[in-house]
């Protein structure tokens, strides 16, 4: 049984920084893609940034770029999010998620690329 538990949210003002962790069990592959996503109310989730365990290549949202860095510790299975400069815009409810390489169609900010969420946790940053 796969998990992702995710943690590391809260509320800052614009400006601030936050780091998002995302603890992975029960995972039975050796490489998989990993996305952060994020959801504001009445809006699309959508993708923020990834990363392919396998070679470490990283993929951005333009909106995130140069503020945000993911990175992975293979050996503790917990993806992060370093998150920088924030802004109010990047309010919302913040995912991880995972699928291995076979099911992965190269969308890396499409939602319905991934297998494996967490449940999310909540970044809000005050004006």
């Amino acid at each position: 049984q796969v998990q992702l538990v995710e943690s590391g949210g809260g509320s800052v003002q614009a400006g601030g920084s936050l780091r998002l962790s995302c603890a992975a069990s029960g995972y039975p592959y050796s490489y998989y893609f990993q996305g952060w996503f994020r959801q504001a109310p009445g809006k699309e989730r959508e993708g923020v940034a990834a990363i392919y365990t396998g070679s470490g290549t990283t993929y951005y949202a333009d909106s995130v770029k140069g503020r945000f860095t993911i990175s992975q510790d293979n050996a503790k299975n917990t993806l992060y999010l370093q998150m920088n400069s924030l802004k109010p815009e990047d309010t919302a409810l913040y995912f991880c998620a995972a699928a291995p390489p076979w099911t992965f169609g190269g969308r890396w900010y499409l939602p319905k690329e991934y297998i494996y969420w967490g449940q999310g946790t909540q970044v809000t940053v005050s004006s």
